[in-house]
């Protein structure tokens, strides 16, 4: 554990709490994207198949359990719950999983660190966790005007990657031997595709406007 990764760690629950928030103190999803919230519970029951056979700490343990749960209890939230589930734009909600889950499988079989159940759930986890904010980046240029807790809870999650990066930075310099270059990858892959999204979340919070992309 570094400044760094605990940083990350904050920000992407702070991600989460603040879509938890929209969702129960407003009672609406406008905004957020269905399919990005499937995908990420995918990753996240994927990535955590040893929670109750491989200890590590009660922090990562407790940490896994608040986005496995937080996760699917979104999911609920846009699809079953009779007054959130109306606010929910189906219409420009229409990503197909198959372009990206697909390809995440093929490369998850072919390159991998060891061919097992585990690790290769391990990997794909991580091959889709890059490329899950794919459909929700599409719903807000296509929608355009975007209120301030889904831009901040977007801006989280792409602050979270990015504090990752520097988390492996700063460990390649100080352990010996730290060379992981499938989470590299696609950490860096998922933070670059956040970037013309922080371009016009900071342009819009320097001139004091309202989070606009372009269509």
């Amino acid at each position: 554990m570094n400044i760094f990764r605990l940083a990350g760690d904050m920000t992407h629950l702070a991600s989460v709490l603040v879509l938890l928030l929209k969702i129960h103190t407003i009672k609406s999803c406008a905004g957020i994207s269905l399919k990005t919230q499937e995908l990420y519970a995918v990753v996240f029951a994927t990535r955590y198949l040893d929670i109750f056979t491989d200890f590590i700490s009660v922090y990562n343990t407790i940490m896994k359990l608040i986005f496995l749960g937080s996760s699917f209890s979104i999911v609920w939230y846009i699809r079953q719950h009779k007054i959130v589930r109306r606010s929910y734009d189906k219409d420009q909600d229409t990503f197909r999983y198959v372009f990206i889950v697909l390809p995440c499988i093929f490369l998850a079989l072919i390159i991998n660190e060891k061919f097992t159940f585990k690790e290769v759930m391990w990997t794909f986890s991580l091959y889709l966790e890059a490329v899950a904010i794919l459909p929700q980046l599409v719903l807000l240029q296509r929608t355009r005007n975007i209120d301030n807790l889904t831009g901040q809870y977007v801006f989280l999650l792409g602050a979270y990657r990015a504090l990752y990066i520097l988390n492996w930075i700063y460990r390649y310099f100080t352990e010996p031997h730290y060379v992981h270059w499938i989470p590299w990858i696609a950490g860096i892959v998922q933070t670059l595709l956040y970037g013309d999204f922080f371009y016009y979340y900071f342009h819009s919070w320097k001139n004091n406007k309202k989070l606009q992309l372009p269509a």
